[in-house]
């Protein structure tokens, strides 16, 4: 497993393990970002006990079952969380998929507050890890949790970067290609074979692929009907991004802000205003905030008729087209590690739109065109006009694409090649 860009997560919780005090650490995140990956990274060398909550019931059997195993003198040990934890005094003690845990039972948060009061004064370390963003924050995390106030530290461990990729041996054209199905998730990146477009049809015709069921796991984890939000995230993806254009596809009885505030709180969808704006603002777009799922609602979703049939294979010109808005994602990390700014994004008012402008030390706009033989004067002198139409002054241009017709000296032009030097490690910040 590459841990790529996990370097401070490590760290963190190598100074937990290592203290001499009590610790009660709670690692969390959607499914697949890498949560058990982190920890038993973490735990390699050191004696603990890892135990997999599951949905089926008798957890604390199987955690006893565990726990004896490795220290053989719990056997005679009462079989209730209290007694078992207390007998792991000053042990290194991690439970992966705590939901489970709760849904089974739902008195098991207040045991687990007795639990970490008795352990106060010792040295145990005690992880709890989930997947269900919502029942974490809200069960574990939130002032009406009963053992809120008492974690020492917490993670929501997120996705990786774009430039990440390249510890998985991609190069920069098949990186963009993956990014754009994986995002920045480490499973569906190490899924992934090159060439991509010969791995997706060959993925997408398999009778038991992966990705045909992926993002109903994903959705199960968090609601206990998953269709109306599956309708809300389609129509997101197919470009319906304000709140009447969603309502009108999707034809929901009542409000759809309900499904959209939950579906942005566990980092499905996020709320895009123009840059200079707000957050109060109220021209702001919805759009679906991971690109695994946003591809998975674009080609596989309206797809799997086709798919179940292994008739459907990528079409290349619309997955093309498709990356052009995932360029964009690309080159806004770029302007992130070169300039200084402090906000970035886009921009738009009425029917004017600027793929990335940045404000802070210097005030930097820019335009993106996932094509080759770009014409700098031409789309320099769109921008331009652009700016001036809605009165934003920049300090300096930048315009992405594959690959340039001619040089531009009034604006920094940023093709593969120079992108491949930032994407390879090369590129340091500008001074």
């Amino acid at each position: 497993m590459v841990f790529a860009d996990r370097e401070k997560e490590l760290k963190a919780l190598e100074q937990r393990f290592s203290s001499d005090n009590f610790e009660f650490v709670v690692i969390y995140g959607r499914r697949r970002i890498g949560k058990t990956s982190l920890i038993l990274e973490a735990l390699k060398d050191k004696e603990h006990v890892y135990y997999l909550a599951t949905e089926a019931k008798n957890n604390l059997a199987k955690f006893k079952r565990t726990v004896e195993a490795i220290f053989p003198s719990v056997r005679h040990v009462r079989e209730d969380w209290e007694s078992l934890l207390l007998a792991l005094k000053d042990k290194v003690i991690v439970f992966d998929e705590f939901p489970y845990l709760i849904k089974e039972d739902s008195s098991i948060v207040s045991v687990f507050q007795k639990i970490v009061d008795s352990l106060r004064d010792s040295k145990t370390k005690l992880v709890v890890l989930g997947s269900s963003i919502s029942m974490m924050e809200d069960d574990v995390l939130s002032y009406r949790s009963p053992l809120y106030g008492r974690r020492s530290g917490s993670i929501r461990l997120g996705e990786l970067k774009f430039s990440d990729l390249r510890h998985f041996g991609f190069d920069l054209i098949e990186a963009v290609r993956v990014y754009g199905f994986s995002g920045g998730v480490p499973y569906y990146i190490t899924k992934v074979n090159t060439p991509f477009y010969g791995w997706i049809n060959w993925e997408l015709k398999k009778a038991d692929s992966f990705i045909k069921d992926e993002v109903d796991f994903l959705l199960k984890y968090e609601f206990s009907e998953i269709a109306t939000y599956k309708e809300i995230l389609f129509a997101i993806s197919l470009g319906k991004n304000t709140l009447g254009e969603i309502r009108d596809f999707v034809k929901v009885k009542g409000e759809v802000s309900s499904y959209i505030r939950k579906l942005q709180r566990i980092g499905l969808v996020i709320k895009e205003i123009p840059v200079t704006e707000g957050i109060t603002s109220k021209r702001g777009r919805y759009r679906i905030a991971d690109n695994f799922t946003n591809f998975w609602f674009r080609f596989v979703y309206p797809n799997l008729s086709m798919i179940e049939e292994a008739l459907y294979e990528l079409p290349k010109r619309d997955y093309e087209a498709y990356l052009g808005r995932v360029f964009e994602r690309i080159a806004e990390e770029y302007v992130k590690e070169k300039y200084t700014v402090n906000k970035i994004g886009r921009f738009w008012w009425k029917d004017i739109e600027i793929d990335l402008l940045a404000l802070g030390g210097e005030n930097v706009a820019g335009e993106c065109k996932w094509s080759e033989n770009v014409n700098p004067k031409e789309l320099l002198h769109a921008l331009k006009q652009k700016l001036k139409a809605v009165g934003v002054e920049v300090d300096r241009f930048i315009l992405f694409a594959k690959s340039f017709s001619r040089q531009e000296e009034e604006a920094e032009l940023v093709d593969l090649n120079e992108l491949n030097e930032w994407y390879k490690g090369a590129l340091r910040p500008r001074t």
